[in-house]
């Protein structure tokens, strides 16, 4: 290119020698979350994460309950772009469908411990969700929720480790009650009438046992409860939006009032909305997961791209820096080998929180102190979440 006369020639332009955050991201997705996790000293930062949350902060949390109409519960979860859909629906599980139910000496005790014992007792009885399986969770990753699931997939590993994590909960959090779940029958009294002079001389006499030869209650059947959950839209943490998914999905079921008709020989429901009951869950559990990320993968690079004069940070011990990462998203899960997952209740007698479960896996870094401080972080997770639980529009 010629410059016109007394003009200087214009100087080719020079390409750009740095990278989108979107391109180096993809390239070099250690080094990326690194260098927003550790700055540099001389600018008094403290550690952002890439998706601007700080190492401790959880995502904006939602729930919706009562979304879907086919069902007996539901409600509709938001974490962050995490979203998770669980419907559950009740089927009744009738005593003589089950096999062992009247040779099992097992079974026999636990309905003489149930028809004689108290209400208390009653409750802390909850054997048959395990043994009859009365609560089937189901998780299913939909296509599309996340870039790597495709149309005709077969279940993918994540999705049936998450199946058995939701059962493992339900059973160890003891979240469904077993009276809300049994059936029961009154067997007509027919000696009524032969009786009412013996219970005259019982009362005057004040004995507590109950008159001889009254009919006790019979279980002859059970609300068997099948929980799917389908996350429609997968960004990171999908433990955390099923569990809360399904929690409030039960907490949101009704169940019809059923018995046991002895002419038709099985059980009958009502459809009489007014008198369905809900269910006595004892809490509102809810899960906090972390996962770690260590600097030894991007030491190299963090020591010779951004140097620093004098500092020993940069150049030594930053294999030994790791950040621990509350409610990581996908980004970030694909970094972190080390996770942890804190699942806190309510003690109901005391009126204050407890853990439920704690779980790591992936590594050694977390110690005890370390591990103290997030459980103090999930007690405080567990009150904003309930908080919000407790509020849900509750159809």
């Amino acid at each position: 290119m010629i410059a016109a006369e007394g003009q200087p020639a214009s100087a080719p332009a020079v390409p750009s020698l740095s990278l989108p955050p979107s391109q180096f991201a993809r390239l070099q997705p250690h080094a990326y979350l690194l260098a927003h996790l550790s700055p540099p000293a001389s600018s008094n930062q403290s550690p952002i994460r890439a998706n601007g949350r700080k190492p401790l902060e959880f995502r904006p949390f939602s729930v919706n309950a009562g979304s879907l109409t086919n069902t007996n519960g539901s409600a509709v979860v938001r974490i962050g772009d995490t979203v998770a859909v669980c419907g559950v629906r009740a089927d009744i599980l009738q005593t003589s469908d089950i096999p062992s139910w009247g040779v099992s000496s097992s079974s026999t005790a636990r309905k003489r411990r149930r028809t004689q014992g108290s209400d208390e007792n009653e409750d802390d009885d909850d054997s048959e969700i395990q043994d009859f399986n009365l609560l089937v969770p189901n998780l299913s990753l939909s296509t599309g929720c996340a870039p790597g699931f495709i149309p005709g997939a077969p279940p993918s590993a994540l999705a049936q480790s998450l199946s058995h994590k939701l059962l493992s909960l339900l059973h160890t959090s003891r979240l469904v009650r077993g009276e809300d779940l049994r059936i029961w029958y009154q067997p007509p009294d027919l000696d009524a009438i032969e009786r009412e002079k013996a219970e005259e001389d019982r009362m005057q006499t004040e004995e507590e046992d109950s008159a001889p030869g009254r009919p006790k209650p019979e279980i002859r059947g059970f609300w068997v409860l099948y929980i799917d959950v389908m996350m429609i839209s997968l960004a990171g943490n999908a433990l955390d939006a099923a569990w809360a998914a399904v929690v409030a999905a039960l907490r949101d079921t009704k169940l019809p009032k059923a018995w046991w008709d002895t002419d038709n020989e099985m059980i009958l429901c009502s459809d009489e909305v007014s008198e369905a009951r809900t269910l006595n869950l004892r809490g509102i559990p809810v899960a906090s997961s972390y996962s770690v990320f260590e600097a030894d993968a991007a030491a190299s690079w963090r020591a010779t791209v951004i140097p620093e004069a004098g500092s020993e940070k940069n150049s030594g011990s930053a294999k030994s820096e790791r950040w621990i990462l509350a409610d990581p998203d996908g980004f970030e899960e694909s970094l972190c080998e080390e996770r942890v997952s804190i699942v806190v209740g309510e003690d109901l007698e005391r009126s204050q929180a407890k853990i439920i479960s704690i779980e790591k896996v992936g590594g050694i870094s977390i110690g005890k102190e370390e591990l103290r401080e997030l459980v103090e972080v999930s007690i405080q997770r567990w009150k904003q979440v309930k908080a919000i639980l407790e509020g849900a529009n509750i159809l």
